[in-house]
């Protein structure tokens, strides 16, 4: 008998259309929801997934952050709801950093160097610890 099945990693990207206050860089921002998950496949077929966690990557800086996993699944479930800051938990520092005395933008020191991430060969900032493509940990 021959079986053919396995674990994989998936991304999926959400909708959601409202705008978050980055704690990062202090900008009002939209963003890309992402979950990211394991799923288990029989004749290439998915049949159930675990270990989700929704990333959110702010359109300002660049700034990755863990979302709070009730209200994630209720995005993904299609459902109106807000994030607030508090729902969310920084990953990755986004690349910009800005001086708020001066107005000025700043790059990051380690901007120039890349990483490229082992699933999904995406390149990342030198300066990452999470791929801002699948989630996975870089370091």
């Amino acid at each position: 008998m021959i079986f053919i099945g396995g674990i994989s990693q998936g991304m999926k990207a959400l909708a959601y259309t409202g705008l978050i206050t980055c704690s990062f860089c202090k900008s009002t921002t939209s963003c890309e929801l992402l979950m990211t998950y394991y799923y288990f496949s029989f004749f290439f077929i998915p049949l159930f997934k675990w270990n989700k966690h929704f990333l959110v990557k702010m359109n300002c800086c660049d700034a990755v952050y863990e979302l709070n996993p009730l209200k994630g699944k209720a995005i993904a479930r299609g459902e109106q709801v807000a994030i607030n800051p508090e729902d969310l938990s920084l990953l990755e520092d986004g690349k910009i950093r800005r001086n708020q005395a001066a107005g000025q933008e700043i790059e990051g020191a380690d901007s120039e160097k890349t990483l490229r991430c082992p699933i999904c060969k995406y390149e990342a900032p030198g300066d990452s610890n999470y791929c801002p493509k699948c989630g996975q940990r870089l370091r």
